[in-house]
């Protein structure tokens, strides 16, 4: 079911990086807060790291969890999320 890795970086203004922390992942991944049952095939491994099945859009995924992470703190209003896929 997770077969791909998918990199998840905070990116500031002057466009450094850094990786989104664990907590803000597991909170995403939640099925209970994010309410698509899409995302229960993401499962996060650790800061800026998570797995994820083939139906989950990686726009979508982009989308969904720059807000969640705006609206939550961990992601500040000058701040970009960056997505990708990790290959192996």
């Amino acid at each position: 079911m997770f077969v791909r890795r998918i990199a998840l970086e905070v990116v500031r203004e002057d466009g450094t990086a850094s990786p989104v922390p664990l907590r803000g992942l597991d909170s995403f991944a939640m099925r209970n807060f994010t309410n698509d049952a899409i995302f229960d095939d993401t499962l996060p491994l650790a800061d800026g790291l998570m797995e994820a099945g083939l139906r989950v859009p990686l726009d979508l995924l982009h989308d969904r969890m720059e807000d969640w992470l705006r609206r939550k703190g961990y992601l500040g209003r000058d701040e970009k999320l960056r997505v990708s896929e990790v290959s192996e």
